[in-house]
């Protein structure tokens, strides 16, 4: 796929279908690409309910369950996807990211022996995972997204990515954590970002400090420091792992070496240039 004035084609030149939706702010230069689900009856209700004025919310891209893409917001314009979110000192993501909704219907929950979604639709264990998100410690049915969703969605994101250089591909729950558990456990986000980035499933990300900080022993402020000063200003770091702001890192000595393992929180580091 590829993009051309901001907006999606396909590699014949066929433009994607687009619908423009009047939720939509200033100048986006995007820096991260953010998945979504919808959390609906369908990909139709969804970017119906983006197109109207009153909703105050849209994306730059809906994808359906049959791989068929509508954008509703052109890349260089804001959309309204990410509400209050952060990341990596980042503050409110709209700013700073493009946003796609992939038609699925979330959480889902058991009643009557059967997988039910908020809306009262249910469904078959073949489209329930069941699984434990990373926000949480219940285990829950999730709605799997179909293989040509995500097949539309892989290339989708890699002409985003590639056409405007992008840091990274994030979930909405990365970025507001506690808040949003999109695009959930049944998303396959280590894998797809691989895919669009073009990294390997276990490569390590590279960051650097912004400020002094300290390393913990677990995600949160009430676990141990590592070590009683904190980590200086533009201290070299590998990312490992993400547990929803945290990150656990690597911290790289001047010969190039690992010193220590240990977790940081997400917002007092940046990739490194």
């Amino acid at each position: 796929m590829k993009i051309r004035r901001n907006l999606l084609h396909a590699d014949d030149g066929t433009q994607c279908a687009f619908q423009r939706s009047p939720n939509q702010g200033g100048r986006l230069s995007p820096r991260y690409l953010v998945m979504h689900y919808t959390a609906g009856a369908n990909a139709d209700s969804a970017i119906a309910h983006m197109l109207k004025p009153t909703a105050k919310v849209s994306a730059h891209l809906v994808i359906a369950r049959d791989g068929t893409m509508t954008q509703l917001v052109p890349f260089n314009k804001i959309a309204w996807h990410a509400g209050q979110s952060r990341w990596h000192g980042l503050v409110g993501l709209n700013r700073h990211a493009i946003g796609i909704e992939l038609d699925n219907a979330g959480k889902l929950k058991m009643q009557g022996g059967e997988w039910r979604s908020w809306f009262g639709r249910t469904y078959a264990e073949p489209d329930v995972a069941v699984a434990t998100h990373m926000h949480d410690d219940v285990e829950r049915g999730w709605h799997i997204y179909s293989e040509a969703q995500l097949t539309a969605a892989t290339g989708a994101a890699q002409a985003i990515v590639a056409h405007y250089g992008l840091a990274d591909v994030l979930g909405h729950d990365d970025i507001a954590p506690n808040r949003k558990f999109d695009p959930g456990p049944a998303f396959p986000m280590e894998s797809f970002r691989a895919s669009v980035t073009g990294r390997d499933n276990d490569a390590p990300l590279a960051f650097t400090t912004r400020s002094q900080l300290n390393i913990r022993s677990g995600p949160g402020t009430g676990r141990d420091k590592l070590r009683p000063e904190p980590l200086d200003k533009g201290q070299r770091l590998l990312v490992l792992s993400r547990h929803g702001s945290w990150c656990q890192v690597e911290v790289i000595d001047d010969d190039d070496q690992p010193d220590l393992t240990g977790w940081v929180h997400g917002d007092y580091i940046e990739p490194a240039s």
